[in-house]
């Protein structure tokens, strides 16, 4: 009997994405294989974080890294690291802001999201502007701790980054870009920072990387690194809650390693075929049409399935999306926020004979 099982607990299909609330990803057997041997002894804590990190960073092509407690637990030291710069931050000087005038961290309106409230709890304040390079650069002012972007479908609307980046450097404002769902392309390990030229990046352990639920990256100039790590648990202070155990430590080094050695082009083509199956196992349904959606609900390169029910059809999207929870298989699905009556699937968490299930299951309760 499994964990779930003894407290009856459904396990889930989920054609949604990697979501928090869902258990994030699979973590693959070399990754559950290195936590397992992690467990078994004890360790220097400190001294593994530094070596973890500074593989991690061989591995990424980045200056230096740190393994945090999730992407939002990375952007709690970070904003906490530009804020002391150029001094070595005090972990107890949060959120009192003792002795700190570099308070403010400013955000495009655009991207404005629930994630502020990582940069709130250092004890800063967030500047808005406008999503225009203008605003942007009247925001700056000599309390300005560092700009947050939020990368991804958050990212639309907004002003290029490189552009960002430039009125940015011009100003001395470090660029701290939340990256946490934006695996694949893995490239974005190292782009954010060593291409574009960005202070800081951060992402989430359980996503993309499959790496453990609990864990994150920040990856960066040798500056913030050390300054996440000056903060860190177990150094008592803003950082001692966000704990980071040995277990996610070499499940994050595992993780790292095992998806630079993927075939990236076959398992997006891998997505695509899961994508054109699910559109013609649902096509010929009455009052229903399923097309292809690009890019992912994240802005990933990957398609997803977009099951659009007609005006008037005999169920409404979220009597579907909930019936879809029922019966012998729970199935996740995602929705549209624009579009009231779309369903979205997205392969990127499911194996083929899952994709299967979900697409019998749906046609099931689209017709019945």
């Amino acid at each position: 009997m499994s964990i779930y099982q003894d407290l009856d607990i459904r396990p889930i299909i989920n054609a949604s994405a990697t979501l928090t609330k869902l258990g994030g990803s699979r973590m693959p057997a070399e990754v559950l294989e290195a936590m397992h041997e992690a467990a078994g002894s004890f360790v220097d804590l400190p001294l593994f974080q530094t070596r973890v990190g500074d593989r991690i960073a061989e591995l990424t092509r980045n200056d230096a890294a740190f393994v945090s407690s999730g992407a939002a637990g990375g952007i709690v030291l970070a904003v906490a690291t530009f804020m002391a710069a150029p001094n070595a931050p005090d972990p107890m000087a949060y959120p009192m802001l003792k002795g700190i005038t570099r308070n403010e961290a400013i955000v495009f309106a655009s991207q404005r999201n629930g994630y502020d409230f990582a940069i709130l709890q250092t004890g800063a304040s967030l500047v808005e502007c406008d999503d225009s390079l203008e605003s942007f650069e009247s925001a700056i002012t000599g309390r300005t701790a560092c700009l947050i972007w939020f990368a991804g479908a958050l990212a639309v609307k907004s002003p290029p980054i490189e552009d960002v980046i430039a009125i940015a450097k011009k100003h001395g404002v470090p660029v701290l870009v939340d990256a946490a769902a934006q695996i694949p392309p893995v490239s974005n390990l190292w782009h954010y920072t060593k291409v574009l030229g960005c202070e800081g990046v951060v992402f989430s352990g359980g996503k993309g990387i499959r790496g453990p639920q609990a864990a994150g990256l920040v990856l960066g100039t040798r500056e913030l690194i050390a300054g996440c790590r000056r903060l860190s648990s177990p150094t008592q202070g803003i950082g001692r809650p966000l704990k980071v155990g040995k277990e996610e430590l070499a499940g994050m080094l595992a993780a790292v390693q095992y998806t630079l050695h993927q075939d990236e082009d076959a398992m997006l083509e891998g997505y695509e075929v899961i994508v054109q199956n699910w559109i013609k196992d649902l096509t010929g349904i009455a009052g229903v049409t399923t097309e292809r959606g690009f890019p992912s609900e994240a802005g990933q390169p990957h398609a997803r399935a977009i099951v659009r029910l007609d005006a008037g059809f005999s169920k409404t999207r979220d009597q579907v999306v909930d019936e879809l929870k029922t019966g012998d298989v729970w199935i996740e699905v995602g929705t549209l926020a624009e579009d009231p009556n779309a369903i979205a699937l997205n392969p990127q968490t499911l194996t083929r004979q899952e994709a299967d299930i979900v697409a019998a299951r749906l046609r099931q309760v689209l017709t019945s």
